[in-house]
């Protein structure tokens, strides 16, 4: 999508902390991070939200949620660490592109919000 700032850095277009990318997802450093460790993990198609899901995308969430066990492991997360995507403007969704908030390195409270 033109016009989705998400799209524009899994393309390169602007700049973004990239961690992790391959074909199908990518991943880069929130630039408003939540945690020591806050990392954006995104598919590369556009798909606004998990309300969007549709069953054909499920190979591409398969990727995404491996992917995030990755880099938990490659920092290091063993004492825990959250995984969360949030749905509509009352949830905190402030771009319209499904991506997954890794958090890690501090202890989380519950319930969240």
């Amino acid at each position: 999508m033109a016009d989705c700032l998400f799209c524009k850095i899994a393309a390169g277009e602007i700049p973004g902390d990239i961690v992790y990318q391959d074909q199908d997802v990518v991943a880069f450093n929130d630039i408003h991070p939540q945690a020591p460790h806050h990392i954006l993990i995104i598919p590369r198609a556009h798909i606004a939200s998990m309300a969007e899901l549709k069953p054909e995308h499920g190979d591409i969430l398969m990727k995404v949620f491996t992917v995030a066990n990755q880099l938990a492991r490659d920092l290091k997360l063993d004492s825990g660490y959250r995984f969360v995507t949030n749905i509509g403007p009352d949830a905190g969704q402030s771009v319209n592109h499904l991506h997954f908030h890794l958090l890690g390195g501090r202890q989380f409270g519950w319930p969240p919000g």
